[in-house]
This record gives C-alpha cells, sequence and structure tokens, in this order.
C-alpha cells in the first residue's frame, strides 16, 4: 500500500511538471497575437493643406500631403526619442541635431533609423492615424 502511494506521487508530479512544460513551449514557441491597433487620432480631409501638413504635438504625429500623397509620420527621434520639430523643408531634432526630410528619411545623424510611418486610414471624409 505504501509503494502505491509513492508511485501516484511520482505520477502526479509527472504530470504538473509535464503541464508546465507545455505551457512554457506553448508561449514561447507559437508567434504572438497580433496587437489591433489603436485610433491615435482623426483628422478631416479638407482640413489638411494641399502641400502641407498638420502637426498635432500632443499626439506627436504629422499628418502631411506631398505630391497627391498622404502619409502620417510619427514626431519621435528614432535615436533617443525626443519629438521632432518641423520646419517647411525637414525635421530637425532639438536635442542631438538629427534631420529628417519630409518623408522621414535620416539625412543627418545621430539617429540611424527613419521615422516611423503610422498606418492612415480613410473613414468616409476623415483620416484615422492608428498607432
Amino acid at each position: 500500500m505504501e509503494n502505491t502511494g509513492r508511485e501516484r506521487r511520482k505520477l502526479l508530479k509527472g504530470l504538473a511538471g509535464a503541464c508546465a512544460l507545455g505551457l512554457l513551449l506553448w508561449r514561447f514557441l507559437l508567434p504572438p497575437a497580433q496587437a489591433q491597433q489603436k485610433p491615435l487620432l482623426r483628422v478631416r480631409r479638407d482640413e489638411l493643406p494641399a502641400k502641407g501638413g498638420l502637426i498635432y504635438r500632443e499626439a506627436r504625429v504629422a499628418v502631411l500631403q506631398d505630391a497627391g500623397e498622404i502619409y502620417a509620420l510619427s514626431l519621435v527621434c528614432t535615436h533617443l526619442g525626443c519629438t521632432v520639430k518641423v520646419t517647411p523643408n525637414e525635421l530637425i531634432c532639438p536635442c542631438h541635431g538629427s534631420v529628417f526630410d519630409r518623408q522621414g528619411r535620416v539625412l543627418k545623424g545621430p539617429a540611424r533609423g527613419n521615422l516611423q510611418r503610422l498606418t492612415l486610414e480613410e473613414q468616409g471624409e476623415s483620416l484615422v492615424v492608428l498607432a
């Protein structure tokens, strides 16, 4: 009788260990679920200048229109996360001097990566920036 109790405990410990290992493998071997993008801001299409843009400081986003293309750029510098300043021709980081063109491409470092382009959806007369 005593031997059966030990074997049962051994079996239960083995099953618990196998379940724990299975959960760990499940977590690390399966790809993560795609995160749902949340609306960051909404812009009326008629408010957007034909060859210009709108700057939203609080959201750290610029919605620009250039040669008929409308796109949204994050104003977070890829170097250390400062908010870049927008000028008519370029975007400049005031912290360390990185310069980006109006498309968000790096012109001058220390930033090495381009500014992030955000997803822009059309919903009727509005444009919705997703992040």
